[in-house]
């Protein structure tokens, strides 16, 4: 970083081009975040020049474009940068254990600024002279949070400054007011044109008494009230700048050294090209936001690119969905989908096609959308939302309040439940059966197939009251079984193996079929035969019939890819005991703490591994539970 500080503005631009070539190589290689990482290239190297790391703190919106930070910072974190998103190797999100230059760990949308306010205030509270910058996109401004820590800002006053990075989109396109507004703010160029030019002239001109001074200052707002009468950022407190090019290096450079010198906040507003320097990207940034691993020449993914390959004759959990509620929706007119400005990653893009009207996206705004969607379904229609589960824990209280409570028949379809690869602790699946179980009126549901999601996606279109979870990994569908196709009966799971003479039940949430057969196999190797028993419901329970299974076994598993603290494995063991149950239970589930970084990158197939979640693993827990 001392380095930078002297390069010239030529060794600069080269530099930027060695960090995209250095970026687009790691990501062809390990997957990741690619075109938001591009955009931000020459904003990242004027950042490291201007301020003084790790004093000044920088905090990165979502996180996914921090490569070129970390690739600046390389020397003091424990791994090569080729290691990204690999086991034991660097986080593609900033991480406090990883460099002091990572001044808050994030991965979630909007948080950047209440963060980074946060840190200013503690840094003057203790005498300090720190600056803070948040950086956050156009897109993560669609969410609540960013506009309560602008509002307190504002009113506090503190020199934090934030940058817009501007680019017209967040994961898919921008859509909403905010959109247009910047959009207004873009078109106002003029003023930023004239008031550089203004400034640079007014420099040079000897300083000749105050009322020189208040001439000049009379006469830019002048000027101003012409070209630019409306800004939502001044009005809350901000001094605004932009505006500007975002990747001219010398002009940005400039700019943040005549912001450093403020001491109120501030916004500079940069516009951005997402994928900047890499063809493919920028003609497509949707499908090369987050990539698995690719050919450089081509930008062709490896996994599409082998004809042989047997995953490319399957189909995803997301896949199921999305071929299924467009199936529904041409039946039934009443059905509205909703996405968080996911639309490709839920699955929901044909159904945007074929029924627009029908399909919303109401941003990174995920509380808004359950609310929306309760108001929808007050009025008779029958909304699905599709979110990760992962970003669902924001509307947890809409949820509660707005859905459950009102016995509202809401539908959410929750993709990536479970252990997600590769994004990290932030990214994991893993709290939504413990935090929605407890909810009253609340419908569980998890498939094993793409049969199960469509049974269950019928069961949920019929349901009239109380909102129902439908909860999914990012993995592909298995070969169908006939039990797959047997009627739901609520509350009831289905036997996939039940040989009515064996002493061992491995009962367990759908995502792990696959495991659970890898289990029993290697069981029956060693002359242990286990039944399998597909839970389907994890809210509500027959309990009556629970209890039956469970007085006839010595041994039920209840495995689930989840949490254990609060999930359904420990409401079913506190059953057993509650009733004297013959059968000994054990849960297998993910211990009652967050993941530890160095275990929570690499594929779903290692996250399950370190877990004891695959076949080895579970095979091996029982074992020793009935010796």
């Amino acid at each position: 970083m001392n380095n930078l500080k002297k390069m010239t503005i030529r060794e600069l631009n080269h530099l930027a081009a060695e960090i995209r070539k250095q970026i687009v190589s790691t990501v062809s290689n390990n997957g990741g975040h690619l075109a938001s990482n591009l955009g931000v290239v020459e904003l990242t190297i004027a950042l490291h020049r201007v301020f003084d790391l790790p004093k000044d703190k920088i905090v990165w919106d979502v996180g996914h474009q921090c490569y070129a930070h970390k690739i600046l910072t390389a020397q003091e974190r424990p791994a090569p940068f080729t290691t990204l998103r690999k086991q034991s190797g660097l986080a593609g999100f900033p991480k406090r254990n990883e460099s002091p230059c990572d001044s808050f760990n994030t991965g979630h949308a909007s948080t950047s600024i209440s963060a980074a306010l946060g840190l200013l205030a503690a840094d003057r509270i203790q005498g300090g002279k720190a600056l803070s910058i948040a950086i956050i996109g156009d897109g993560a401004l669609t969410g609540g949070l960013a506009y309560e820590a602008l509002s307190h800002a504002g009113h506090l006053e503190l020199p934090l400054i934030v940058i817009l990075n501007d680019n017209k989109m967040s994961i898919s396109r921008n859509v909403g007011g905010l959109s247009k507004y910047l959009s207004r703010l873009s078109m106002k160029e003029k003023y930023q044109t004239f008031r550089r030019h203004f400034d640079a002239m007014a420099k040079k001109i000897p300083f000749v008494g105050q009322a020189f001074f208040n001439l000049v200052v009379r006469l830019k707002r002048a000027v101003k009230a012409v070209f630019y009468i409306d800004n939502f950022f001044v009005d809350l407190g901000f001094e605004y700048v932009g505006p500007i090019g975002g990747h001219n290096i010398q002009a940005l450079i400039g700019v943040l050294q005549d912001v450093k010198k403020l001491n109120r906040p501030v916004v500079i507003h940069l516009n951005t090209r997402k994928g900047k320097g890499y063809d493919f990207a920028e003609t497509d940034p949707d499908s090369y936001h987050g990539v698995g691993s690719f050919s450089v020449d081509s930008g062709i993914s490896n996994s599409e690119s082998s004809s042989t390959g047997d995953q490319n004759k399957k189909k995803s959990f997301t896949e199921a969905f999305s071929d299924t509620i467009l199936q529904a929706a041409q039946k039934d007119k009443k059905i509205i989908t909703i996405t968080a400005a996911m639309q490709s990653g839920t699955g929901l893009s044909g159904f945007a096609q074929v029924f627009p009207k029908r399909f919303f996206d109401v941003g990174i705004a995920e509380e808004h959308a359950v609310t929306f969607a309760a108001g929808l379904a007050a009025q008779g229609l029958k909304p699905v939302v599709a979110i990760y589960s992962t970003f669902i824990q924001r509307a947890v209280d809409q949820i509660i309040h707005d859905t459950a409570l009102q016995k509202l028949p809401v539908i959410f379809a929750l993709d990536r439940s479970g252990l997600v690869g590769a994004d990290g602790e932030t990214h994991q699946g893993l709290f939504d059966i413990s935090i929605f179980r407890s909810t009253p009126n609340m419908t569980i549901l998890c498939p094993a197939s793409e049969n199960e999601m469509k049974l269950m996606l019928e069961y949920a279109l019929e349901k009239k009251s109380g909102p129902i979870i439908i909860r999914y990994p990012k993995a592909y569908c298995p070969l169908e079984i006939d039990a797959f196709s047997m009627p739901l009966k609520t509350g009831r799971g289905i036997w996939v193996r039940n040989n009515g003479i064996n002493q061992v039940c491995l009962a367990f949430t759908g995502s792990l079929y696959k495991e659970v057969i890898d289990a029993a196999a290697i069981l029956k190797q060693q002359e242990i035969d286990v039944d399998l028993y597909n839970l389907r419901f994890l809210k509500p329970i027959d309990e009556e019939h629970l209890i039956k299974i469970m007085n006839e076994y010595k041994l039920v598993c209840f495995i689930e890819e989840g949490i254990k603290e609060g999930g359904f494995g420990e409401y079913a063991a506190s059953l057993a005991h509650q009733y004297k149950c013959a059968a000994q239970t054990l849960v297998l589930a993910v211990e009652n703490k967050f993941l530890e970084e160095d275990k929570a990158l690499g594929t779903r197939e290692e996250l399950l591994a370190i877990n004891n979640l695959n076949g080895k693993g579970i095979s091996d827990k029982i074992k020793t539970a009935i010796h």
